[in-house]
């Protein structure tokens, strides 16, 4: 058998003071998952020396050594020898550990068994699934973290729908040390089947409580779907209406519904199963302001200095109505804007706004004025399938905008146009704000005119991106883009309807829309646009990480003319609540130069 020595200096970072031992131990074989146990429980131990007199020296060591046979026992050996032997060395006491583990014992049964509602006809399918997802097998080497885990992933999928109050009525691991075998058995009470019954709102003061049976949309009866509770809950708190929501169902109307004196939980007071019950859903908010100013400064590479003013006020004349207007003032652009949010749809969920635009911007030499008027529809919706992740959104648009355009050595001409567009978005990861595994697929289309009927076009355009966890730690992620413009007279297009790329967010390391059709040195929008990017981020910790990547695009009148711009680069991440903030370095390739690429900006 080898012989392995590890010292306490490979497990605990930072200096060994004098009065802790020095800790050796002979792993007699055993795993890495069992070592690192067996390791953490003795230097727990350990650290109290320092803290001891003398005369408790071989009292921590009994200590220790019953740590070693403990945690040793978490990990499937019953009947281990270990001993510790106590020495002196230049740096002070020393703890030779060694260890013989014995046999490690192995699952050799694994029943589980089901009380309650979901022992009905009607639920072989979710005991079935619920079985398949039991993830320790006959043969496995028994540790108790998994064991644990594997019991608390079957009842978050039993509590997760339908069940909310199921519990393990029995959880027995029954070892027998002298054969090395363990035996489970488990017995998971679902308790009744819960359906959804009358919303109670609690806190509302200002905002009526009509908004929020607006997103909470169900029929009554509806079976309970934590999942469906929380993206309600999501919903409600990314209004401007609420700091604070909270959406559960009523657990004492559900206890009082299923429980009498000294009836167990899951039975009628006439001591027989209950199979559905309806209890209330109760949500609990807390208004926010109903006036909010906000002064922004920021930097960025593509803008500069920018500085943004936004007023909103929550409820009008006494409806759910937000209302916003703002100013923002940068390099690149000057813009004002009024917008008004309807609350959504009663029983549909759509969401619709309208609002009026103008802008006077400066971007690539091509100088615009606009004033616009539009609207938008949003629709969203989950997936079918309960166990996906899959979400939709349905996004329409309208707009009437007059624009005067100037470009070097053209005479500035003016356009009145309108514009419909349509966009479909299928997100299924596993964060929205910060995703490590997943896709995102967005399709969309649009048409116009101007007004006097002397020009049509319309586009079509398709964006993916996937990611992938390739470790704990790392994630890889591709890009791309391509999208399609078709139009009579492509100079009176509206600038934000034709293609232009680069930058931060599309092929970094070169100039913000300085990827496009060059006209007398001003950087037009074009027909053809192509995109894609790979890039590959590992975070140190939690919270800060780096990555590397590549991108190419362009824009040209067609693809068969399309010369690709690449670029390659560097950059840090810093996971916030909001998503993660990027700091990239890029060497654009077909410019030979370095461009840097970051975003900061502080509310008041």
């Amino acid at each position: 058998m080898q012989v392995v020595g590890v010292s306490a200096a490979l497990f605990c970072a930072g200096n060994v003071w004098a009065a802790k031992p020095e800790i050796v131990i002979d792993p007699g074989g055993i795993d890495s998952s069992a070592l690192q146990a067996v390791n953490q429980a003795v230097q727990t131990i350990a650290a109290l020396a320092e803290d001891q007199d003398g005369g408790e020296a071989a009292r921590l060591r009994r200590r220790a050594q019953d740590a070693a046979i403990t945690a040793l026992s978490t990990e499937g050996y019953f009947r281990p020898e270990v001993t510790l032997e106590a020495g002196t060395d230049i740096g002070g006491e020393t703890w030779d550990i060694s260890i013989v583990p014995g046999e490690r014992a192995i699952i050799e049964d694994v029943l589980i068994e089901f009380n309650g509602a979901i022992t009905g006809p009607k639920w072989t399918q979710r005991v079935k699934e619920l079985r398949e997802a039991w993830n320790i097998e006959v043969g496995q080497p028994f540790r108790n973290e998994a064991w644990e885990d594997a019991k608390r992933t079957m009842l978050d999928g039993a509590m997760r729908r339908d069940f909310p109050t199921a519990y393990w009525a029995d959880s027995i691991a029954d070892v027998d040390a002298e054969r090395a075998r363990v035996r489970l058995h488990l017995t998971l009470d679902s308790g009744p089947a819960v359906h959804l019954g009358e919303v109670k709102v609690i806190g509302l003061k200002r905002v009526p409580e009509g908004l929020v049976e607006r997103y909470v949309r169900f029929a009554p009866g509806e079976r309970f779907d934590r999942g469906q509770l929380t993206d309600w809950q999501q919903e409600l708190q990314g209004t401007a209406f609420f700091n604070g929501v909270k959406i559960d169902i009523d657990t004492q109307q559900l206890a009082g519904a299923r429980v009498g004196p000294e009836v167990p939980p899951g039975v009628d007071a006439g001591g027989g199963p209950l199979t559905d019950v309806t209890v209330p859903i109760n949500v609990e908010v807390t208004e926010s302001r109903p006036r909010r100013m906000n002064i922004i400064f920021g930097i960025d590479d593509e803008a500069g200095l920018r500085a943004e003013t936004v007023y909103r006020q929550n409820v009008v004349l006494g409806y759910p109505i937000a209302v916003e207007t703002g100013l923002r003032l940068d390099k690149l652009r000057k813009l004002g804007y009024f917008d008004v949010h309807f609350p959504p749809t009663a029983g549909k969920g759509y969401r619709d706004s309208v609002g009026v635009l103008v802008e006077d911007s400066d971007i690539e030499d091509v100088k615009t004025k606009r004033l616009a008027l539009g609207g938008t529809r949003l629709y969203t919706r989950r997936a079918g399938n309960p166990n996906s992740r899959a979400e939709y959104e349905t996004r329409l648009g309208a707009r009437i905008a007059a624009e005067e355009v100037g470009i070097l050595g053209i005479p500035s001409f003016r356009t009145n146009t309108a514009t419909t567009t349509v966009e479909w978005l299928r997100r299924d990861v596993n964060d929205k704000y910060d995703p490590r595994d997943g896709t995102l697929l967005v399709v969309g289309a649009g048409l116009g005119t101007e007004l006097d009927g002397g020009n049509q076009f319309g586009r079509l355009n398709f964006r993916a991106q996937r990611w992938w966890t390739i470790a704990k730690r790392d994630v890889l992620t591709i890009r791309g883009e391509i999208g399609q413009l078709w139009a009579r007279d492509l100079l009176r297009v509206p600038q934000d309807f034709s293609y232009r790329t680069g930058g931060a967010r599309t092929v970094r390391g070169y100039r913000y829309l300085g990827l496009g059709r060059d006209v007398n040195g001003a950087i037009l929008g074009d027909k053809s646009l192509l995109v894609g990017s790979v890039e590959y981020t590992r975070f140190f910790d939690e919270r800060f990480g780096a990555a590397v990547f590549a991108d190419a695009g362009n824009v040209a009148d067609s693809f068969t003319n399309m010369d690709l711009a690449a670029s390659v680069g560097v950059g840090a991440r810093v996971r916030t609540p909001a998503g993660p903030l990027n700091l990239d370095v890029a060497y654009a390739i077909r410019d030979s130069r370095l461009r840097l690429h970051f975003s900061l900006g502080i509310a008041f």
